[in-house]
């Protein structure tokens, strides 16, 4: 099950830079799109357009772009591909220590320590936070290398001490440092990625992972907080969500594009998920771009 598993991402600043900065449009395609993880952390600003956000055992949807911080080593899938439909795309990779060892254990810094400790669970951020550090993000292109650190830390405190923030994951999703269990929750990960319009049976991931089924059961519920049948669902209605809102097929196609078998379940699971049948989700959608 070699291919199933993340793969690690070296990161190396550029000569004479602390952090990396990278910006993607569409003469400059980011093609980073597969299950990755890298002990530095990653601050994304997707500028526009729709996708998928995969971080740890999250599964979302975002709609005008979205502003994540990803933790040391906490797997995540690229944020954008040609379909997202997005601007611009302004990547930024630190190390924990970045600054020194001792920087952030300043007073000054403390806010923005707890801010990389949280980042472990992957945080979204939305509002005017979302707006106002992407355009820092976004400016940061032009800047000498000196600005772009005096920005960087400035965005950093920005995050630390806004309320416009969503956590994503439990604790203790990063990944584990016993690697067998590293390989076994990645395998399953990545199992239902690839088949996630069959039907995914709790044998085949015991099997898969070489335990038994209710080994299984406790073992993923314990590193997720989410039972393997709930992370599944949602991982199908996010993927309604986006055909919903950029697909013209039917509600009944979508239905089974996403994985599901039966119209009703999906229906009652759909509304459960977003507050709103997927017919009444579609048309707010619509009525907004309009």
């Amino acid at each position: 099950m070699r291919s199933h598993k993340p793969t690690f991402e070296s990161i190396t600043p550029g000569f004479g830079n602390s952090f990396a900065y990278q910006q993607f449009d569409e003469n400059h395609i980011n093609d980073n799109s597969v299950w990755h993880y890298h002990p530095e952390i990653e601050l994304v600003y997707v500028n526009g357009g729709t996708g998928r956000r995969q971080v740890g055992s999250n599964v979302s949807y975002s709609t005008w772009g979205t502003l994540i911080l990803v933790g040391s080593n906490l797997p995540h899938c690229g944020f954008t591909d040609e379909l997202t439909g997005h601007k611009k795309e302004t990547v930024i990779h630190m190390k924990e220590d970045f600054l020194g060892s001792e920087f952030f254990n300043l007073p000054e810094t403390s806010k923005i320590k707890t801010l990389i400790q949280v980042a472990k669970r992957g945080i979204v951020f939305s509002g005017d936070t979302k707006v106002r550090v992407g355009t820092m993000m976004e400016a940061m292109e032009k800047q000498t290398d000196f600005e772009r650190l005096v920005t960087q830390l400035t965005i950093l405190n920005d995050l630390a001490t806004t309320e416009e923030f969503r956590i994503l994951n439990a604790d203790g999703f990063s990944i584990l440092s016993d690697v067998k269990d590293n390989e076994r929750i990645n395998t399953v990960f990545n199992y239902v990625k690839t088949h996630f319009k069959e039907e995914i049976s709790l044998d085949v991931m015991a099997e898969l992972t070489s335990l038994t089924v209710p080994s299984f059961c406790r073992y993923f519920k314990m590193v997720t907080n989410k039972t393997f049948t709930q992370f599944v669902n949602e991982y199908r209605l996010v993927r309604a969500s986006r055909l919903l809102a950029e697909q013209s097929m039917s509600i009944t196609e979508v239905c089974f594009e996403s994985g599901f078998n039966n119209f009703s379940h999906f229906n009652k699971k759909f509304k459960a998920f977003t507050g709103q049948t997927p017919s009444a989700y579609r048309k707010e959608l619509r009525m907004v771009l309009e």
